[in-house]
């Protein structure tokens, strides 16, 4: 069955979709960590605690991040993964460090539901295709993280003529550029014609990460979620930023985003997700409860 997306909704067949809520938990060493725009991490907890709570809090799915196996080409921690499969019931997307089918195959058995690529994906994009076709693209998380790029007077033309999705935001312009390693490396890639190629190349979700925003807590990047969801026919997962209840509601609602990834505000808990859903309900976003 094919999903449908029209602005703010997505479908499957006659079904409309709920939007979902989902943990990240970030993890480096065994840890969960969180940072500002990828550095500064503080502990935040023990993986596996924390997912058993938010599966029995009502979360759609968790996202599990070794946020720097790729930078420093460790092994994937399938104990890990294995030990925080065997205590939730909800969708697992396991990432970091993934540079072959075989780490899918790993991944999967030991208990992820999806797994996530996001370097090994922009260096070698022949992944994605031989992924989705053995594994089906329903396990395929493309992970994307883009950092602005603003330009001004005849840049802007340029970057145009380059193929740069170029935006006007609060009165600057700017595209959006694919960051790799862990948001160490720029890749000189426009995020959102990535989109459309990992679409096209059979990815079933795409994981979006405002560089920018990531931890600072003043809400998603709307404009880059919805320029993303705009021009892809899959799921967008719209991360980083997310500080208040109006945040979540904002990348629904204006970012046309299928979910909201979060951490802090739930990590170190300032709302539960039972708050955060009963707030979208009553704003006339749906969610399951």
């Amino acid at each position: 069955m094919l999903l449908f997306k029209i602005p703010g909704i997505s479908i499957i067949g006659d079904k409309i979709l709920t939007k979902r809520i989902i943990p990240c938990l970030d993890i480096k060493e065994g840890r969960v960590v969180k940072g500002t725009k990828f550095v500064h991490l503080k502990d935040a907890g023990d993986p596996v605690e924390l997912s058993k709570v938010y599966d029995e809090e009502g979360a759609d799915e968790l996202v599990f991040l070794d946020i720097t196996a790729s930078y420093e080409k460790r092994r994937i921690l399938i104990d890990l993964v294995e030990k925080t499969a065997e205590q939730v019931f909800i969708p697992l997307t396991v990432g970091g460090g993934v540079r072959t089918v075989e780490d899918f195959r790993r991944l999967l058995r030991a208990g992820a539901d999806k797994v996530s690529v996001n370097t090994a994906a922009v260096k070698t994009p022949e992944l994605i295709k031989e992924a989705s076709e053995i594994f089906g693209s329903q396990c395929v998380v493309v992970a994307i993280d883009a950092k602005r790029r603003y330009v001004e007077g005849e840049e802007v033309d340029a970057a145009r003529e380059r193929g740069r999705n170029v935006v006007k935001v609060d009165s600057r312009y700017c595209w959006f550029e694919v960051y790799i390693y862990g948001g160490r490396k720029g890749t000189g890639i426009d995020a959102i014609e990535w989109g459309r190629k990992v679409w096209e190349l059979g990815a079933g979700e795409i994981l979006l990460t405002s560089i920018d925003a990531d931890g600072t807590k003043k809400g998603y990047d709307i404009q880059l979620t919805r320029l993303m969801s705009e021009n892809v026919g899959i799921p967008v997962i719209a991360s980083g930023g997310c500080g208040t209840l109006e945040h979540i509601y904002e990348v629904f609602e204006y970012g046309k985003a299928d979910a909201a990834l979060m951490a802090s505000i739930l990590h170190y808990r300032e709302y539960s997700i039972r708050e955060i859903k009963e707030y979208l309900l009553n704003r006339g976003i749906p969610v399951r409860l």
